[in-house]
């Protein structure tokens, strides 16, 4: 159905579109898109940059090198 659509139909559509809406409203709603889409790249592009901060500034949560039971076997021999 899709695959049938040609450039005057699209034509059309965006004539009819531009009489309903009007130039203005159209321009504002336009301007409004591309500050969600940039808003959201920046949110994205921040959470990015969180994780990695996180991920770098982490350490182990523990140290698996010299054990409690590993030094109390150590202490005994």
């Amino acid at each position: 159905m899709l695959s049938q659509i040609g450039p005057v139909q699209l034509l059309i559509v965006l004539v009819i579109i531009l009489a309903i809406f009007g130039t203005k409203k159209l321009r504002t709603l336009g301007s409004d898109l591309g500050s969600a889409v940039k808003g959201f790249r920046s949110a994205v592009n921040e959470a990015e940059q969180t994780t990695e901060q996180l991920s770098e500034s982490t350490k182990p949560d523990a140290d698996f090198d010299n054990t409690p039971a590993e030094e109390s076997r150590k202490e005994g021999q």
